[in-house]
């Protein structure tokens, strides 16, 4: 089913799941223009259910296919309401990119595999649209973690502007989970993984704290900022087993949850609210700071910030400090939204793979080869 448009929507649905972001972008020039966007807070009690599948837990299969079928039918709204703003018609877009959201993650075990939910199959009936979905499974099926999946559009949308005047330059992505791209002239020595968490410890614990707040997220780190670092707490997050791993790595909610924070707290005595917000910010900073360090032999001079952490004044006050040798910014000044970065790098993958041109960087993944990523699904 070919159609002679150059329309993508991309969907993301991150770690945080604090919404569904929706992009359509037009990819008929060089560079791709983004055209329109919607963002939509996850339904409160399909919410719940997605965080509870992040670890293990009773009658997990038939709650698995249920929350598999209505979140495609909450991102089909979604689609349509993005439609409806742009006013373009679903005949007039070439396909989906659905990430779909992601409730376990564990490239790492025996036998490696990543679950994201968000049928396809229903997406594509519901929009009368052609969807590309799951995006990991191949990378991972080829030895790769399937993921960090970014990098390879970080790279085709800034190369050329990023490396004109620096020798490297960074992209970072403070989502839930803070990934890093390292851009360098030669293409071949790109470099991205996960560094460990950006926001997901960070709001967690601001929820837990502020349950009547109508707040999800510790808004300009306000709240970080009323506290005082616990060095102690900090050093053992630190000294966790994934901060310390080298690439290529990726990790998720079912790793740094509350859980993993529970079990640093048991140990840490009292710590006050404040004292832990500001420890968690710090252990972000830290991390992040740290996997700049080992993704370049010499120091970034250029750190293009995107995601919700980009609006976290403490925070980017932080990595800042831990990582003087770069200028921090948002990617707003290369003309590209925070908020929206990841839901066009799904665009682009669904461009990718109707293109048939590979999605994944061989560096940044560790699969043994690069490889059209995802499936097509026709409505």
């Amino acid at each position: 089913m070919e159609r002679s448009t150059q329309l993508y929507i991309g969907l993301m649905s991150g770690t945080s799941m604090d919404g569904l972001d929706a992009v359509l972008v037009d990819f008929a020039s060089t560079q791709p223009r983004l055209l329109r966007h919607y963002s939509h807070a996850l339904p409160t009690d399909l919410k719940t259910e997605l965080q509870r599948l992040c670890t293990p837990g009773h009658n997990e299969l038939h709650r698995l296919a249920t929350s598999d079928r209505l979140f495609a039918e909450y991102s089909a709204e979604v689609v349509m309401s993005l439609l409806q703003r742009a006013q373009v018609a679903p005949a007039d877009i070439a396909a989906i990119g659905s990430h779909g959201q992601t409730v376990r993650h564990m490239p790492d075990t025996l036998t490696p595999y990543s679950v994201q939910l968000g049928d396809p199959n229903t997406l594509a009936a519901l929009t009368g649209i052609p969807v590309v979905a799951d995006f990991r499974r191949k990378d991972i099926a080829l030895g790769g973690q399937g993921a960090p999946l970014v990098p390879a559009f970080h790279d085709a949308l800034f190369r050329h502007q990023l490396l004109a005047e620096n020798d490297s330059a960074a992209v970072l992505n403070l989502g839930g989970i803070a990934n890093i791209t390292l851009l360098t002239q030669e293409a071949e020595n790109i470099t991205g993984f996960d560094t460990g968490p950006a926001n997901t410890l960070m709001d967690l614990w601001y929820q837990l704290q502020h349950p009547d707040s109508g707040l999800e997220f510790d808004k300009n780190g306000d709240y970080a900022a009323q506290g005082t670092l616990n060095h102690d707490l900090l050093e053992a997050m630190l000294a966790d087993p994934y901060i310390q791993e080298a690439p290529p790595k990726s990790t998720g909610r079912e790793y740094f949850n509350y859980r993993w924070l529970l079990g640093h707290l048991e140990h840490a005595g009292q710590v006050s609210g404040p004292d832990v917000q500001a420890t968690l910010a710090e252990f972000t900073a830290r991390s992040v700071a740290l996997g700049l360090r080992r993704a370049s032999a010499a120091d970034v001079t250029k750190v293009f910030v995107a995601g919700g952490g980009a609006f976290n004044d403490h925070l980017m006050q932080r990595l800042a400090t831990h990582y003087p040798a770069a200028q921090w910014q948002s990617v707003a000044v290369l003309g590209v939204d925070p908020q929206h970065l990841e839901a066009m790098a799904f665009a682009w993958l669904a461009r990718q793979f109707m293109t048939r041109q590979p999605g994944n960087l061989p560096a940044v993944t560790g699969a043994s080869r690069a490889t059209v990523l995802g499936g097509l699904y026709l409505p």
